[in-house]
């Protein structure tokens, strides 16, 4: 097999890559170790940045976004009892949007069948070899467990955290770059409608709590967890006790309970590794950085990596050029860094860290307190939320 751009995962990044690269008439071949059921089911973020929703729109796969996605001018911080409401669209006219990841990845999948892509479903045994040549390629075995091999100008690595791109780069090449937070999200997927039409980050003494939707029935709510917690430990009944005491506020606010149809239990990490390229391989998306959920930034991340990724491959590919493609990890690293600072803001400001001392909880409510108040702090995080312009 030969293409020009091989492609490893089929996540939003690797898909969305895909997609820009046909655009620029450049053909990629997509290589997916999970089942098309498994990456179209799998739920994971659900806020879309402005500049997300703007690119989307121009390379025409917005259609059901537009149809079924939630825009919101708005999100709340709930403490001391009270909502503070950061005002996203009035502090710097644009919006967000809910629509879930794994809408955006059914919407690329369909897309891309209906080009004529090859997309390889439930492959395995993938290692990639010559990254550093003119010619690097991946071996893997097929659905039918035949062996294939795929030779490539270059490799696109967008397989995430645990796949096989990052670990095929040797040793001393990467700087990591890694911190893990003294707490973990339980996430619970609720068959009811959302209690708030915005999303609700709250600062509780019992811990953070977040109140978001996926549609007009689904509502997605997150506590904050001890990280050797296990999905055991949490019946349903714990699960909305703690969720109504930590929601609760001044004020008519009814949480809608509902059957949890979902759950999952994550680690709460920041990750970067520098640079995002060795030689032909590139790593775009949670390949190359995680950020904690808190600041909504994971998947608009790996948006922004595969759109610098598919300008500098049509560099290097149609015209010849390597500049792009030789500053492609310097162009990224500036939009990882600032997104992992805010996520760590958002992060720090809103949960409690318990092995802390009390000194530290009253400088978090003094930040919160500061960042309700203050219209140049809150037009800061509603700017850094809504998300940054694209370089």
């Amino acid at each position: 097999m030969r293409t020009q751009v091989a492609i490893v995962g089929a996540g939003p990044a690797g898909l969305l890559l895909s997609h820009l690269l046909w655009l620029d008439g450049i053909d990629s071949v997509v290589l997916e170790t999970r089942s098309r059921d498994y990456v179209e089911r799998r739920v994971r973020a659900g806020v879309c940045e402005h500049p997300t929703v703007e690119l989307l729109r121009e390379v025409g796969l917005a259609g059901r976004l537009e149809e079924e996605g939630l825009p919101h001018h708005g999100i709340n911080l709930r403490f001391d009892g009270e909502d503070h409401r950061i005002a996203l669209t009035d502090l710097t006219g644009r919006e967000i949007v809910v629509y879930g990841q794994q809408e955006i990845v059914k919407d690329l999948i369909a897309a891309r069948l209906a080009a004529g892509a090859e997309i390889h479903f439930e492959v395995s045994d993938v290692e990639l070899h010559d990254v550093t040549g003119d010619s690097p390629r991946v071996t893997f075995k097929d659905s039918t467990g035949a062996t294939q091999e795929l030779r490539a100008d270059v490799i696109a690595g967008c397989d995430g955290f645990h796949g096989v791109s990052r670990p095929s780069i040797p040793d001393g090449i990467l700087r990591t770059y890694d911190h893990v937070y003294p707490f973990a999200w339980l996430g619970v997927l609720v068959k009811a409608p959302p209690s708030h039409e915005e999303l609700i980050y709250t600062n509780h003494e019992r811990g953070f709590a977040l109140h978001s939707m996926r549609t007009p029935e689904l509502t997605r709510l997150y506590l904050q967890v001890d990280p050797n917690d296990v999905l055991a430990d949490w019946s349903d009944a714990r699960i909305w006790d703690e969720l109504h005491a930590r929601l609760a506020v001044n004020g008519d606010f009814e949480l809608h309970e509902g059957p949890i149809v979902e759950r999952l239990l994550s680690p709460m990490r920041s990750f970067v590794v520098e640079p995002m390229r060795h030689g032909r391989l590139f790593l775009a998306g949670d390949s190359a950085h995680i950020v904690p959920p808190t600041g909504a930034k994971g998947m608009n991340l790996a948006v922004a990596d595969v759109l610098a990724l598919s300008r500098a491959l049509k560099a290097l590919l149609t015209d010849g050029r390597t500049d792009p493609v030789e500053s492609y990890s310097d162009t990224c690293l500036r939009r990882v860094w600032r997104a992992e600072h805010f996520s760590y803001f958002m992060t720090t400001m809103l949960h409690r860290d318990y092995s802390a001392d009390p000194f530290q909880h009253r400088l978090q409510l003094s930040q919160l307190r500061y960042t309700a108040t203050s219209v140049a702090a809150a037009t800061s995080l509603a700017e850094n939320y809504v998300g940054l312009p694209f370089s």
